[in-house]
């Protein structure tokens, strides 16, 4: 009884659903029709100033409701979602400053990050390992002028800022090593070194890295600014 009584209450809805879709396909035949009589096409208005940015119908065709005829978008509104593993995604804290890279343009462009989206997905890499990653927005703070070219969809590269330091020395990341301990100094992170040309000599320093990146590792101790280390 229970079962026949919720079968009921569905059949009731659904009755429902159809006579408005029915009364909705009345009110738009009538209004093609009037349009058709005083041979006045029928205007779809946009409801933004933007540009068209896909045709879903490129010919004349008979189109159901609600059928997709136009995607339309402001590109001077333009944000950048980028796919962070969720490891980095950590360090992208809201306001980070962000550089943007390889869009194509001579310059890299300033951004910040605006929201790290709280939940995570899995995407599968180039080499076929299934990855976490992460959706973070990222504004762009350039002049429009700058990047008046970019278009929605278009690939860019975004490197975020997670600490910025001024004056500090640097060398290159493949210049330091793990080192024995023996070789470390006193005061210096164990099993951190690199090799100072001295002469037609190469010489083993012990330093010590406070931070490094990709590219750079940030030193401490154990070098001063001019010294050549080897790579």
């Amino acid at each position: 009884v229970q079962a026949a009584q919720k079968e009921l209450e569905a059949a009731a809805e659904g009755e429902h659903v159809a006579r408005h879709e029915l009364e909705q396909s009345r009110a738009a035949l009538g209004v093609v029709r009037a349009g058709a009589a005083s041979g006045q096409p029928f205007e779809v208005r946009s409801p933004i100033d933007g540009r068209v940015l896909k045709v879903n119908v490129a010919s004349e065709a008979t189109v159901a409701l609600g059928t997709p005829l136009l995607e339309l978008g402001d590109v001077s509104q333009l944000e950048i979602v980028a796919e962070l593993l969720t490891t980095d995604a950590l360090q992208a804290a809201p306001g980070s400053a962000v550089r943007i890279e390889r869009w194509g343009g001579p310059t890299a462009l300033q951004g910040r990050v605006r929201r790290v989206d709280p939940a995570a997905f899995t995407k599968v890499s180039a080499l076929g390992v299934e990855e976490q990653r992460v959706n973070v927005v990222v504004d762009i703070t350039s002049p429009r002028a700058q990047w008046a070219a970019l278009g929605d969809g278009y690939r860019v590269g975004v490197r975020v800022v997670t600490r910025s330091e001024p004056q500090v020395l640097t060398v290159p990341v493949g210049a330091v090593f793990p080192a024995a301990a023996t070789d470390a100094a006193p005061g210096a992170a164990a099993g951190n070194a690199v090799f100072v040309a001295d002469g037609s000599h190469a010489r083993l320093r012990s330093v010590q890295v406070q931070a490094r990146n990709g590219n750079i590792a940030w030193i401490t101790s154990g070098l001063k600014a001019g010294e050549r280390v080897l790579v």
